[in-house]
């Protein structure tokens, strides 16, 4: 599988402030490789790095094989670019930055910008200090998948999109990854990561603390079981369980915390008369919650005034 994307010992510092340290991890082609963090914890520092934007201070990174520090403009000719602090002259129209942008690009066959104009119900001719976030959003990503890059990197894409531009957003990354292109995509939107990504990787305060595919994190994250049985029963039978947690116990209504199998669950409650049980899917929020449990967002001075 080829390599699109390398970091390896990538770190980065502002004075005495952290940026990132110590990033190890790699992108391969035809993937959605989420970014996954609060804001401030050095999302975008990285990408910067991987763009040629910032120089690191120690480590690096390689992306399409070529080291950013010295062939930016190569890497940038084969990647898409969506910024999360994405901003348009206030002055131009949608169609005079697409018509810009296009230009430059030497994108000569329309068709594919004509076809997301149209499937994004991009307004093109208002001055964008006009138009709502969610306008100037889209023309943003019309710019980035415009001349068909090989590499799209996407920081907060979907700000400001309605749930439907969402779902039609999620189903032009399965297109994009469907011809063998590969996304960066860096968001603090759980459910929205959870939902495109082929692997995932958590950043917590400048450090990646885990890296892994979806099903793999989803096979760590605790399922929940609500019981209702026909009489109050005493939880600790559940307790002694190996991989089970007592969630919530009041009279005949047990809630459950499972890892592990359930069949040794289903056996111990069939021997105390269930009338109903409800089983939720395991959810990410509680993996992500996990990591950020200390009370920290992930902020510090330094990712603040550097990311935003």
């Amino acid at each position: 599988m080829k390599t699109i994307i390398a970091a390896e010992g990538l770190t980065k510092t502002f004075g005495s402030f952290r940026g990132v340290e110590e990033l190890d991890f790699e992108i391969n082609e035809g993937e959605v490789f989420g970014f996954l963090g609060p804001n401030g914890s050095g999302k975008t520092t990285t990408i910067r790095l991987l763009l040629g934007m910032y120089r690191p201070t120690a480590g690096g990174a390689r992306v399409f094989g070529r080291d950013p520090d010295d062939d930016a403009a190569a890497i940038l000719r084969q990647t898409g670019y969506l910024p999360g602090e994405f901003a348009l002259h206030p002055r131009l129209t949608g169609r005079q930055h697409l018509d810009f942008v296009a230009g430059v690009r030497g994108v000569r066959d329309r068709k594919l910008c004509d076809q997301l104009v149209e499937r994004f119900e991009v307004v093109l001719d208002r001055p964008s200090r006009t138009l709502s976030k969610g306008n100037r959003q889209k023309i943003g990503i019309v710019l980035a998948f415009l001349h068909r890059p090989e590499l799209l990197i996407l920081d907060e894409p979907t700000t400001g999109l309605d749930p439907l531009m969402q779902r039609e957003f999620h189903q032009l990354l399965r297109e994009t990854v469907s011809e063998g292109r590969t996304v960066l995509l860096s968001s603090h939107e759980l459910d929205e990561v959870q939902r495109v990504v082929d692997r995932l990787a958590i950043i917590k305060e400048g450090r990646l603390i885990v890296t892994d595919t979806m099903e793999n994190l989803r096979k760590t994250v605790p399922r929940t079981l609500e019981f209702r049985f026909a009489a109050a029963l005493d939880p600790e039978v559940f307790s002694r369980i190996d991989g089970v947690r007592v969630l919530n116990a009041d009279g005949e209504h047990v809630t459950l915390s499972l890892r592990g199998p359930l069949a040794s669950v289903l056996r111990v409650a069939s021997e105390h008369d269930p009338v109903d049980v409800i089983a939720r899917p395991a959810d990410l929020d509680e993996l992500f919650l996990n990591y950020y449990r200390d009370g920290s967002d992930g902020d510090s001075p330094s990712e603040a005034s550097h990311e935003h």
